[in-house]
């Protein structure tokens, strides 16, 4: 299967996963230029939105390795999260 052909997957799982490594790396990457904070629940959303993209792309492959990874790293994102809200409230 041609790389571009991979990119262009129509199937649902494929689409997720592709959305999921763009907000991983969107996340980083504004992190890693000082243009979003750790302590922002926007930071903390893209990493969400990441860990189900790829989780259900993983799911679909039957690669479960990646499925924990990415349900681990979506729990400590919105566990974050809840932190942050709970700061606020204080």
């Amino acid at each position: 299967m041609s790389i571009v052909l991979l990119f262009f997957s129509k199937s649902l799982a494929s689409i997720m996963g592709w959305i999921g490594t763009f907000a991983y790396l969107i996340a980083y990457f504004l992190l890693s230029i000082n243009k979003l904070k750790a302590e922002k629940k926007f930071y903390h959303l893209l990493n969400v939105v990441g860990g189900v993209g790829l989780t259900c792309n993983a799911l679909s492959l039957n690669d479960y390795p990646n499925v924990i990874v990415n349900v681990v790293w979506a729990a400590i994102a919105l566990g974050a999260i809840l932190l942050i809200v709970l700061r606020k409230r204080n």
